[in-house]
């Protein structure tokens, strides 16, 4: 499916609504972005946006034109982008693969423009019990949870509600993941023989995917989120500047990673 056909109904699709609220020209950073289809699909929809991407092993021959790749383990190493540099942050079907998230959200949050957002999309929790595919079509598409050896452990929207409030990230949505275009089709593809359509069809259908969206606000609590305190402080009293009347980003395109 080419997103172009998206860019007038992004409602359909959990992704696409997200994808749809970046200031024009914005900067968005794809966490764990792979053989780079997802970020394709992103180019398709929104080519006015800036994009960068950072994975353990990544494609990049593969990512949109221009976008800037970092090669980097999410468990351990540091990104190397400027502080408040981005609009958004994609974070999809990452987490359930690494061993500890403190170095992630803690990264969002510094990486984040204030009113920046991060999007995570993960299996649902429901995906432990959903039945592997059978017979020959047995260990040939993820419909359980461990059908896919790399998945570590389920990480619920609440587990990162949890998370992303500890960095004093605002928690904006949360909810399950679908194409609705895609799981309107699964009716017409169930007598149909196995295919990736079908799967892909199915777990729309079934909601296999949870999402959540944290915010970074404007105005960040100088105490612990858990003291009960409400005290807050601007996010950086010293350098406040004017507001720019414009709708534009004030992301710099041609930004490079800190040597």
């Amino acid at each position: 499916m080419n997103w172009k056909l998206l860019r007038a109904i992004p409602f359909l699709d959990t992704r696409s609504r997200f994808l749809a609220s970046i200031p024009e020209s914005g900067c968005i950073l794809d966490f764990g972005s792979s053989d780079g289809e997802t970020l394709r699909h992103f180019s398709e929809m929104r080519p006015d946006l800036h994009y960068y991407a950072t994975d353990i092993a990544g494609n990049p021959d593969h990512y949109p034109d221009g976008c800037q790749y970092h090669q980097g383990d999410l468990n351990a190493d540091p990104l190397p982008w400027p502080d408040q540099s981005l609009d958004a942050i994609t974070c999809m079907h990452l987490v359930e693969h690494l061993n500890n998230l403190t170095l992630l959200l803690s990264e969002a949050a510094r990486l984040l423009k204030p009113s920046g957002r991060i999007y995570f999309e993960t299996p649902h929790p429901k995906t432990l019990t959903i039945p592997s595919a059978s017979g020959t079509d047995a260990g040939t598409f993820t419909l359980n949870f461990f059908d896919d050896l790399t998945h570590t452990k389920i990480v619920s929207t609440g587990a990162l509600a949890q998370l992303a409030r500890q960095n004093q990230l605002q928690v904006t949505q949360s909810g399950t993941s679908r194409n609705w275009l895609f799981a309107s089709a699964y009716p017409l593809y169930f007598f149909l023989p196995s295919s990736r359509k079908k799967f892909t069809a199915k777990i729309h259908w079934i909601g296999w995917s949870a999402y959540l969206i944290a915010e970074r606000p404007r105005w960040r609590s100088s105490l612990s989120p858990n003291s009960g305190a409400s005290a807050i402080w601007p996010l950086a009293p010293h350098s406040w500047k004017p507001p720019i009347v414009s709708t534009k980003s004030l992301c710099l395109p041609n930004l490079t990673p800190w040597s």
